[in-house]
């Protein structure tokens, strides 16, 4: 006896999961049954010649839903190329080959390049489950990818994007690490490089750990979720762009497994620069300088571990074809004053126009790199002196502007509507800052999700205060954010710390 196909009508759910596939099914439909699908089962879906795997959530109040009808979340129905009223048919799919790989890393084994190929393919296709990308994250945490292994992932990761090709001659591009907050250099790097004459497609991604990422910095001012039409005609014409990566599936397999790290709040070496350098390939680039600040509350935390793992992006990149430098930057403390989006954009800006009240460690900082970017080809002789010129000359900043207005046109960053000063409860000198307890106010104030939210500070390294006097600000667009921020803030070490005047 022929075997009935088990189909349901389809329906858009208009629910954002971002990347994940879901479908959504009354607990008493008649798939539910015969299929013995319950809630958050594996699903294969086809329709037409295209098939996902989707994670079910069974709906025990179905009253949005006609019967047999299955609701598709966006990313679901967009893969699916669906519209209202198609049928889709409906299987258990075949458990996925690359779990083995997966479980044999948890248990300490290695990963081969047919090992890394099948894990990325199956993460790009969604045949692995949130558990499953959980687990390979956690098995690869720290150190435990060795350099074959960061090789390996890298290659696939690369192998299952686009890549750009801009042609002939050098594509420079730059990357921090992390783990500093307000360390906001890229658009003034790019501005300064590409009025410099140099081409510098950036892409960036948002913030994972910190209270923005550059992409969400950016995006303030200019759009950023710019398609790959759209950046090269951007890059054809201004020489450099500041876009987000995430919307031009150049390394689909990193978005992916970044939506698994972030609310996780950590990440492997490894990963890492699997992520940083299959990125960079994919965008086009062919000389790279990565920025990497040491410091005890950073991410990369010692001498030690930032020659360890400048080795394994040079070991890397030397294998994948980049031309690659490290620039080692001190990370001990917040850079500008500001944490979020628009706060940092407000720094980004005050640099950019020559400003008095600039803040001139991320002016400086921001001249060294773009300074050595310029002289990763051997074409500058004295990069950071060009680099200074072009900023005082207003060159930088004419450059930025029509980058954003390339990009569909600038906007001043906004402000928050609630503000409370935190005070020095002491005479005393600026000894220390914790990042991380910092950059925690600060994503607990609504950041980045909350554009103009953050923390600004007023306070720098070995600066004398008084009682009373501020030490920094948190901004927030709703009340309960701002205390849950303060809350936070007062509860633990203070994260700047204050010492006796010598």
């Amino acid at each position: 006896m022929t075997r009935q196909k088990s189909t349901m009508r389809l329906q858009r759910a208009g629910i954002d999961t971002y990347r994940q596939p879901v479908v959504y099914m009354p607990a008493d439909c008649h798939l539910c049954h015969a299929e013995g699908f319950s809630a958050l089962a594996r699903v294969r879906i086809s329709l037409g010649g295209r098939t996902i795997v989707a994670t079910l959530n069974v709906l025990t109040d179905a009253d949005w839903l006609p019967p047999d009808t299955a609701g598709l979340s966006d990313a679901a129905w967009r893969a699916l190329s669906a519209d209202e009223g198609d049928v889709g048919t409906f299987a258990h799919p075949e458990p996925p080959a690359s779990t083995s790989a997966i479980r044999a890393k948890a248990y300490g084994g290695r990963l081969n390049d047919d090992a890394c190929k099948a894990i990325i393919e199956d993460t790009v296709a969604h045949r692995l489950s949130d558990l499953d990308l959980a687990a390979f994250v956690t098995a690869c945490a720290g150190d435990n990818l060795d350099a074959a292994e960061t090789i390996a992932l890298t290659r696939a990761m690369i192998g299952v994007g686009e890549r750009l090709d801009w042609g002939g001659g050098p594509v420079l591009d730059k990357h921090c690490v992390g783990g500093l907050p307000g360390n906001r250099t890229t658009p003034i790097v790019v501005a300064i490089v590409a009025a410099a004459g140099h081409r510098i497609p950036k892409t960036s991604s948002r913030a994972i750990t910190s209270p923005a990422g550059t992409a969400d910095t950016m995006e303030v001012m200019a759009p950023v979720a710019l398609d790959i039409t759209a950046m090269r005609r951007v890059v054809e014409a201004e020489g450099g762009c500041i876009v987000w990566g995430g919307g031009l599936d150049l390394s689909p397999a990193d978005d992916i497994l970044i939506r698994i790290e972030r609310p996780l709040d950590f990440d492997s070496e490894g990963q890492m620069v699997a992520s940083i350098l299959s990125k960079k390939v994919a965008a086009g680039s062919t000389h790279v300088l990565i920025d990497m600040p040491v410091g005890p509350t950073a991410k990369v935390r010692s001498v030690a571990a930032a020659e360890a793992l400048s080795r394994r992006l040079s070991i890397v990149a030397e294998d994948i074809g980049l031309h690659l430098a490290v620039h080692r930057s001190d990370g001990t403390a917040p850079i500008g004053r500001g944490l979020g989006p628009s706060l940092e954009a407000r720094d980004v800006l005050a640099v950019l126009r020559r400003s008095s009240d600039a803040p001139a460690d991320l002016r400086a900082r921001a001249l060294d790199i773009a300074g050595a970017v310029l002289g990763l080809t051997g074409g500058e002789t004295s990069g950071r002196d060009r680099a200074e010129a072009l900023l005082e000359s207003g060159a930088a900043e004419a450059k930025f502007m029509a980058i954003c207005d390339a990009q569909g046109g600038f906007s001043e960053p906004g402000t928050a509507p609630h503000l409370q000063v935190v005070s020095a409860n002491r005479d005393g000198v600026v000894a220390s800052f914790d990042n991380r307890r910092i950059a925690r106010i600060a994503k607990l104030s609504g950041a980045p999700g909350r554009k103009t939210s953050g923390v600004r500070l007023h306070v720098r390294l070995g600066e004398r205060v008084r009682r009373g006097a501020p030490l920094y600000e948190i901004h927030a667009e709703t009340p309960g954010e701002l205390g849950w921020a303060l809350d936070y803030a007062e509860a633990g070490p203070a994260p700047i710390k204050l010492e006796d005047e010598a």
